[in-house]
């Protein structure tokens, strides 16, 4: 998305060779240890704020850093200075009147050992915008639909280890940046803390607020005790990892738990053994109270609605936390644009309305974005909306959330079921049975679906089997096709079932009889052919943008 805004323009047009220098770490060392060193003018109202960051390594925790400023021919200490986290990351913000020449900063980092001075850098502090500008905002609603416009981002998107320029990414009108900060997995999670460490104070010093997640692996298990422990374990992985970046500041949001693959066993790499829905509805209860308890503020949960409705119940206590959805191939920006409901009737999880509606908080609606344009190497990035205003999106900020009002699907909702029409002619063609299932209110049932079931065959003392099948159209109304059946008289019922316990089952008598029809002869089999790679893209179906 491109940046209208002339405020902004004038509050991030840094010179040429100060946005070359911003993106390029200066690295400085003294015997074994050294540090990198980041100065950026970082957006703000009312006076230049500008933002100075790096990573001391080998990681040394609890080190001063103090930042000097060039006056003269001589470097004089600042007043601004910071401590390193466990990771060896620092970062630290101060306000300078606006100058029109170049103003060299530098580091002094002092550990308990040692001392040195990181390499300088020179920086023009440019006018920013007036706070009395209405067109002005930190967090403008830049992103499709009038929402706040947000990325996430992980190890795909530093390809070669190339950096992240989230100075352009906040030009291009984002706003916010969910990083991910751990995995289950010992390897994922090196990964993901390598690029916390280059990702989080360099999004927050080009403006953009800062979130992290957690991707989780399920244990093979159904023992509850041994699930609830795992699930702890994982959050105390994922609050140490927020612990030893020096934990939440007024810049970021609550950490997610990702959770959207419950396979766990695999074979020759296929999914073997998937987790129960009671599992992992457990599991998923334990993480996210757990990181509340620790961390004091309410994490998000992040999935996709069908895997919401397959493999998790639904939970009042899921309900208490703000959901992260997944739901691509619509486009935010069209008014009537809704993710999480079906082409006919609904997706049922937790967070689901009684109008199929889903109560999310952020919704990831592509993965198709287009990298460059926002500072990102590679070719494509994740791209999401904040649902709310910005208000409650600071709000979250400060650990503070409350769920969304709706009214909630129902559980075991009455419904009634009509027959309306039955074709049943010959036993080579098929029987077709229309049923329509109403809910309380007279509206179409949102889930579930009809099958036949056989009660008695008159006049046939032989057993079989046979096919059968159902469509539901967009009025919901539910087509059954059966075929299979030898001549003879049926009766039996059209069962309605909703496996989600959103509507009560119900069944309505139905009865018919077949004559016997020309003999079908069997089609020959197809001859195999060599299977076709398909070029398909992922991003076919996607928002490009």
């Amino acid at each position: 998305m491109g940046d209208n805004s002339s405020s902004i323009r004038r509050l991030t047009a840094l010179s040429l060779a100060s946005l070359l220098a911003a993106l390029l770490p200066q690295t400085s060392s003294f015997g074994a240890t050294r540090s990198t060193f980041f100065a950026v003018q970082t957006p703000s109202v009312g006076e230049p704020l500008l933002s100075f960051h790096g990573v001391v390594s080998p990681a040394t925790g609890g080190a001063t850093v103090r930042i000097l400023q060039r006056v003269s021919d001589r470097w004089e200490p600042t007043g601004i200075s910071a401590k390193t986290t466990d990771l060896g990351t620092w970062k630290v913000r101060g306000s300078f009147p606006s100058v029109e020449s170049e103003v060299g900063f530098r580091a002094e980092i002092i550990t308990s050992n040692n001392s040195f001075t990181t390499t300088a850098r020179k920086l023009m502090i440019n006018p920013v915008a007036n706070p009395e500008d209405p067109n002005f905002s930190l967090i403008s609603r830049s992103g499709p639909g009038s929402r706040i416009y947000g990325a996430d981002v992980s190890r795909w998107q530093h390809p070669k280890d190339k950096a992240i320029n989230f100075q352009k990414m906040f030009r291009a009108g984002m706003r916010f940046v969910m990083i991910k900060a751990s995995d289950t997995r010992d390897d994922s999670d090196a990964l993901a803390r390598k690029y916390l460490v280059m990702d989080r104070h360099a999004a927050q010093a080009a403006g953009l607020y800062t979130g992290f997640y957690h991707y989780a692996t399920l244990p093979n298990t159904e023992s509850k005790k041994v699930i609830i422990a795992d699930a702890k374990a994982q959050a105390q992985q994922a609050v140490w990892r927020l612990a030893s970046v020096g934990g939440y500041t007024e810049l970021d949001l609550p950490y997610a738990l990702d959770l959207e693959n419950n396979c766990i066993r695999y074979v020759n790499k296929r999914c073997a053994k998937f987790s129960s829905k009671r599992a992992n509805t457990l599991w998923a209860e334990t993480w996210l109270d757990t990181v509340y308890q620790k961390t004091g503020r309410k994490p998000f949960l992040y999935s996709y609605p069908a895997f919401l409705e397959r493999a998790l119940n639904r939970s009042p206590k899921l309900r208490t936390y703000p959901l992260w959805l997944s739901h691509f191939g619509i486009n935010p920006a069209k008014p009537s644009a809704e993710p999480g409901k079906k082409v006919v009737g609904c997706f049922v999880h937790s967070w689901t309305t009684s109008d199929c509606k889903s109560l999310w908080q952020i919704w990831q609606f592509s993965s198709c974005g287009i990298a460059p344009k926002y500072g990102v190497p590679g070719s494509r990035l994740d791209l999401n909306v904040y649902r709310g205003d910005v208000t409650s999106f600071l709000k979250l900020t400060q650990g503070k959330w409350e769920p969304l009002e709706g009214e909630l699907l129902p559980f075991n909702e009455t419904t009634s079921i009509t027959v309306s029409q039955v074709l049943a002619t010959t036993t080579d063609k098929k029987v077709r049975i229309t049923a329509e299932v109403k809910r309380i209110n007279g509206e179409p049932v949102v889930t579930g679906s009809v099958e036949f079931a056989l009660a008695t065959i008159e006049d046939s003392a032989t057993t079989f089997t046979f096919e059968q099948a159902t469509i539901r159209d967009a009025s919901g109304l539910f087509s059954l096709s059966i075929k299979g059946l030898p001549a003879g008289s049926y009766s039996g019922e059209v069962v309605f079932k909703d496996p989600t316990k959103t509507h009560a089952s119900i069944s309505a008598p139905v009865s018919f009889s077949l004559l016997q029809g020309a003999e079908m002869t069997p089609r020959p089999k197809p001859t195999k052919s060599a299977p076709v790679n398909p070029t398909l893209s992922g991003c076919r179906k996607q928002i490009k943008m």
